[in-house]
């Protein structure tokens, strides 16, 4: 009976650590590659070409794209079964793609999007939402987000996306990485499925600012010219206000780093609102017939209002037959806005088309064709997973109002990975005139390195501002301390004593004072442990071993008192007290 009895446990204990094994090897496959990849594939360049010619330029490059782009023989997800199980294969790979591994880079997979591609917080129930590498509790950002996770994963050298209204900019500053969003029009939307056509572009992340120019120089056509500086750099002070992410530590980056690389004289500031209410009559208009006629709502919120319009109806224009064809089970949050009520008259899209012929107008006059305007790519730090944060009217606005100008105006935009803000990823964005592109990238050639340098020295500025004051406060509460327990308040003086060995903990005199204040109470043990402290921080504290040698007396740790007052003698020989106590307790107990 024994003998069955400890085979049972065997066989139980031989499961449980089966059952351990496959759980650690599946949490190792999904740490792998972050929940970023639908699909794994290998689309290899073509031979390198003979010498003297020069390689491809992308060789040896690695890179993803989102499941909207065709390639031959792979049906094209966009995010939803219902989609990949209603449609073929592609007969053939669209431009873009091509481009990249004509240019010597691989393809090696798709990645997850937002459920059709409309959304911009990165989850998908269907394929799961990707990992966030820079802050695995927080959102990935989307709709591009497994893309954006390939990259920051270090997975691939860079990735391909769509930003509609930020699909490739949120998920950017969500994982840190660099984003870039062309201007309207400028890359082939060929052989990749639509969300918005006056809004959608092709964007791609990138890790390193070179391989972000390189990816540029490709997919944009560019030929080779002299690299251009910003005569002006205009901060937007008023929209580094709106968000929860402290902005002194990003405008402190992006003034110290321009002034180094381009001159002081190149700054300026601007309040972004003030002069798009001037320079955008149409919202005004938009704002009667929208916003319920209150007409204290901001133009940069109104341009949120505008681009989710746009987006909603464009989106109907081109995916409402397949939805009522099929009745997919989608999201009930993109399940609202795609079927609730939308007044999608010819006048409302006319006055869109206006304010953003108004708007793309105001920023080339703004910038002309050597400016750069500095703002931030999103208002808040990435929500948590599973929290509800992202969904909120407040968030959505402060979030859209930024996104939007760049989305309607056509402009093209990169946001930039300054460094972190409580364990969340921060960046700034950098946005230059519509068909800029080129000047853009040069920008953040000529200022990655030096804005970096210049983030984490205004970092640890901040942080030693941070260890001054809390080592004068840490001095302020042992004063007080001090004060109470010359008053015979032993009780506060231990309070404040703690106040100051939370604000600095490695400070010898906060122990042992509160060792004082301890033996006043009775409090031995407490005091002995101070003591020992103390004595660990600064082994010349005579004090201190007065004190331990007191609160060990009073224990009974007879033994150890004496060693206490002899190591005391031994720093100071002419110490009374030591003397007297060390003599009475060898009487005593020897």
């Amino acid at each position: 009976m024994a003998s069955q009895s400890a085979n049972l446990w065997v066989l139980l204990g031989l499961g449980l650590a089966g059952i351990l094994l496959v759980t650690r090897k599946l949490k190792k496959a999904i740490r792998e590659d972050f929940g970023a990849f639908v699909e794994k594939l290998q689309l290899l360049p073509p031979p390198q070409p003979a010498p003297p010619k020069a390689p491809h330029p992308l060789t040896a490059l690695t890179f993803a794209v989102s499941d909207l782009f065709e390639i031959d023989g792979h049906v094209t997800g966009f995010g939803h079964p219902d989609w990949v199980r209603t449609h073929e294969a592609a007969s053939g790979t669209c431009p873009v793609v091509s481009a990249l591994v004509e240019g010597g880079a691989t393809c090696v997979g798709k990645t997850v999007v937002d459920e059709l591609a409309y959304g911009v917080s990165g989850e998908n129930k269907h394929y799961g939402t990707p990992t966030n590498p820079a802050a695995h509790q927080r959102l990935p950002g989307g709709s591009s987000s497994g893309a954006a996770v390939a990259v920051a994963a270090k997975l691939v050298d860079f990735s391909l996306g769509i930003d509609t209204v930020g699909g490739i900019r949120v998920p950017a500053g969500f994982c840190g990485v660099l984003g870039f969003r062309p201007s309207h029009g400028a890359v082939s939307h060929v052989g990749i499925l639509p969300v918005s056509a006056s809004l959608d572009t092709v964007g791609w992340f990138a890790k390193d600012h070179t391989i972000l120019r390189r990816v540029g120089h490709v997919l944009l056509q560019l030929p080779y010219t002299v690299q251009r500086s910003p005569r002006q750099i205009i901060i937007a002070d008023d929209c580094f206000q709106l968000g929860k992410i402290p902005s002194d530590k990003i405008v402190q980056a992006v003034i110290k780093s321009s002034e180094k690389i381009f001159g002081r004289q190149v700054l300026k500031h601007e309040n972004l609102e003030a002069y798009l209410s001037s320079k955008v009559p149409s919202l005004k208009e938009f704002r009667i017939k929208k916003a319920n006629g209150q007409a204290n709502i901001p133009s940069i919120r109104l341009l949120a209002k505008v681009m989710q319009f746009l987006q909603k109806h464009e989106f109907r224009h081109n995916h409402e037959e397949w939805i009522n064809m099929v009745n997919p089970v989608l999201d009930p949050v993109i399940s609202s806005a795609l079927h609730g009520n939308l007044d999608a008259t010819n006048e409302e899209i006319e006055r869109c088309k206006s304010i953003r012929n108004e708007l793309r107008a105001a920023l080339n006059s703004l910038l002309k064709d050597d400016g750069i305007l500095v703002m931030p790519t999103i208002a808040d730090p990435p929500p948590k997973v599973g929290g509800k944060e992202i969904q909120s009217e407040e968030f959505q606005n402060r979030a859209f109002g930024l996104l939007g100008i760049a989305s309607i105006s056509g402009c093209c935009q990169v946001t930039v990975p300054l460094g972190s803000h409580e364990s969340c990823p921060i960046s700034v964005s950098l946005i230059a005139r519509h068909g800029g592109d080129r000047f853009l990238l040069d920008v953040v050639h000529s200022l990655y390195s030096t804005l970096q340098e210049q983030t984490d020295v205004v970092s640890k500025s901040k942080a030693s501002k941070n260890i001054v004051s809390r080592e004068q406060s840490a001095e302020i509460a042992k004063e007080k301390g001090n004060q109470a327990y010359k008053e015979k308040q032993w009780h506060k003086a231990i309070s404040l004593y703690t106040e100051a060995i939370k604000l600095c903990g490695d400070n010898a005199t906060y122990y042992s004072n509160r060792a004082a204040a301890y033996l006043e109470v009775g409090s031995f043990l407490q005091a002995e442990a101070d003591c020992t402290k103390a004595i660990n921080l600064d082994k010349k504290s005579i004090k201190s071993y007065l004190r331990r040698g007191t609160a060990r007396e009073m224990l009974g740790y007879y033994k150890e008192a004496i060693e206490d007052f002899k190591y005391a003698l031994v720093l100071e020989p002419t110490n009374k007290r030591a003397a007297l106590s060390a003599e009475k307790l060898r009487k005593l107990f020897q």
